[in-house]
C-alpha cells in the first residue's frame, strides 16, 4: 500500500485493506487533481460519501465550496429552485430572489447523492450545466455561467433506469465520465471485524462505557452475515449492543439475537434471477392497477346507463345503446335499474323486430336483460370504449358543454367525467 494511500485512509477514518476498495480510493486520488465528473456506484450505506470528500480534498478547489444535495430529499416541485435557484415571484412562496447550489458552489465541488432519483425535467438542465457550465434561476430567461465540479452517487442500476426511461442517456455518459465503483461490506469479510472494533471502541468512548470484544465463534458469525445494509447497518449493530449489553465479550449466540440465523444468508444483488422477479412483480402490480381501474370503468358506465334510462326512458334508445345495455347487464350476474321500479326487456323474439318494453314491478329487484342481438343496416361498433365516448359526447352536446350537467345525466362524478374527457380527447 502506498503511503499516500494510507495518508487518506487516516485522515478520512477509512478502515479496511480489501483490494476493491484500495482500488476505489486509488482512482479517487488520481482524477482529484483534474475537472473530470465522476460517478460513484455502490449499494446503499458502503460509504459512497467519502469519494467526493477525497476528491474535493486533493483537487484544486479544495479552498472553495463543497455542497452536498441528496437528490432524493428534495421534493420534485422544489429540486430545480434549490439546485438553480429562482426569481421573486417565479412561484407561489417566492417572496424573494434565491440562489441555487450551483451558484453558491461557483468555483467548487458539488456532490449530488442519490442522482438517479433526479426528474427527468431537471436532468435536462443539468446536462446544460455539465456541458457548456450555464443555467437559468426559475422563473428567469437571463443565463448564467457556473464553474461547478459534480460528483454524483447512486445505488440505483443506471442501465435499467436508462431502458425504463427514468434516466436520460447522455447525461449517464457525461456523469460518468470516471466511475468508481464502492464494494459492498459481504465482499470485505476480512475487513469486517476491524470495523466492529473501530465502532466498538467509538461507542465506548461517546458512552463511557467498556468496549465491545468477540468471542472467536462470533467473529466467524458476523463475517459470514450478508449485511444488506453495508457498512450503516454494521455501525448501527455496534452502538446498539454497546448501549444494551452488560457482557462486554459477545458469543456467537448472542449476536443471532440481533442477526439471526435466517438472514445470515448471502444477498444477491442485481442478478439476471433476481432482475427476473423484481420485473415480474412490478408487471403483477401493473396487472392489479389496470383491472382495478377497469373495474372502475365499468361499475361508471353501469351508472351512467342506468341514469339515461330513468331520464330518457327506452323508447329513445339507439340501436347501438341498446347493444351496450346487452352486453354490460348479462343474465349471470347483472341487475338492471329500470325506471320506476320496472324491468326491462324486448318482448319480441325475433332479433329484427325487438323493442323494449317496460313492466311495472312491485318489488325493489329488476329481471335482468335478456341477452339479444340487434340487426342494423352497418355493423355496430363493439367497443366499450367507443360506447362509452358517443354517450359522453351525447350527454355534453345535450347540456351545450357544462361538465356539471352532463356529469348529473350520465349519473357519475364531475371528476370521473373530467377524466374521461380527457381520456378521450374531448377538451375542445
Amino acid at each position: 500500500m502506498s503511503v499516500e494511500l494510507q495518508n487518506i485512509k487516516n485522515r478520512f477514518g477509512i478502515i479496511g485493506n480489501f483490494p476493491a476498495l484500495n482500488r476505489a480510493l486509488e482512482k479517487s486520488i488520481q482524477v482529484a487533481p483534474t475537472d473530470i465528473s465522476v460517478l460513484v456506484i455502490g449499494e446503499s450505506g458502503v460509504g459512497k460519501e467519502f469519494i467526493p470528500k477525497i476528491i474535493h480534498a486533493e483537487s484544486k478547489r479544495k479552498h472553495q465550496p463543497y455542497i452536498v444535495v441528496n437528490c432524493g430529499a428534495i421534493p420534485e416541485g422544489t429540486i430545480d429552485s434549490e439546485l438553480f435557484g429562482h426569481e421573486k415571484g417565479a412561484f407561489t412562496g417566492a417572496t424573494a430572489t434565491r440562489k441555487g447550489y450551483f451558484e453558491v458552489a461557483d468555483g467548487g465541488t458539488i456532490f449530488l447523492d442519490e442522482v438517479g432519483e433526479l426528474p427527468l425535467q431537471t436532468q435536462v438542465r443539468l446536462l446544460r450545466v455539465l456541458e457548456s457550465g450555464e443555467f437559468m434561476k426559475v422563473g428567469s430567461s437571463q443565463v448564467q455561467k457556473t464553474n461547478v465540479r459534480i460528483v454524483a452517487a447512486t445505488n440505483v442500476n443506471m442501465m435499467k433506469a436508462i431502458h425504463d426511461g427514468r434516466f436520460r442517456e447522455d447525461l449517464f455518459y457525461r456523469l460518468n465520465t470516471v466511475q468508481i465503483d464502492m464494494p459492498a461490506l459481504r465482499e470485505r469479510k476480512g475487513d469486517i471485524h476491524l470495523l466492529f472494533r473501530k465502532f466498538a471502541i467509538d461507542f465506548a468512548e461517546k458512552y463511557r462505557m467498556p468496549e465491545l470484544e468477540l468471542e472467536p465463534n462470533a467473529v466467524h458469525y458476523i463475517e459470514n452475515y450478508a449485511f444488506p445494509g453495508n457498512i450503516r447497518q454494521l455501525r448501527n449493530l455496534v452502538e446498539q449492543m454497546t448501549v444494551v449489553e452488560r457482557n462486554r465479550k459477545l458469543t456467537a449466540e448472542k449476536l443471532a439475537e440481533y442477526i439471526p440465523m435466517e438472514t445470515h444468508l448471502p444477498m444477491v444483488v442485481n442478478t439476471p434471477n433476481s432482475q427476473k422477479q423484481n420485473d415480474f412483480g412490478s408487471e403483477r402490480e401493473i396487472m392489479y392497477k389496470i383491472l382495478f381501474d377497469m373495474r372502475n370503468d365499468i361499475n361508471d358506465l353501469k351508472s351512467l346507463t342506468s341514469e339515461l334510462i330513468k331520464n330518457r326512458g327506452t323508447a329513445d334508445l339507439s340501436n347501438q345503446e341498446k347493444n351496450l345495455i346487452n352486453r354490460i347487464y348479462t343474465p349471470e350476474n347483472q341487475q338492471a335499474v329500470a325506471p320506476n321500479n320496472s324491468m326491462l326487456f324486448f318482448e319480441d323474439k325475433n332479433p329484427a323486430v325487438q323493442t323494449p318494453t317496460i313492466i311495472s314491478n312491485s318489488d325493489d329487484h329488476y329481471e335482468d336483460f335478456e341477452d339479444i342481438e340487434i340487426e342494423d343496416d352497418k355493423p355496430e361498433s363493439l367497443s366499450l370504449q367507443n360506447n362509452e365516448k358517443d354517450l359522453i359526447i351525447k350527454a355534453l352536446e345535450k347540456h351545450k358543454g357544462r361538465r356539471n350537467k352532463a356529469a348529473d345525466e350520465l349519473g357519475i362524478s364531475q371528476r370521473t367525467l373530467y377524466r374521461k374527457i380527457k381520456q378521450y380527447n374531448l377538451e375542445e
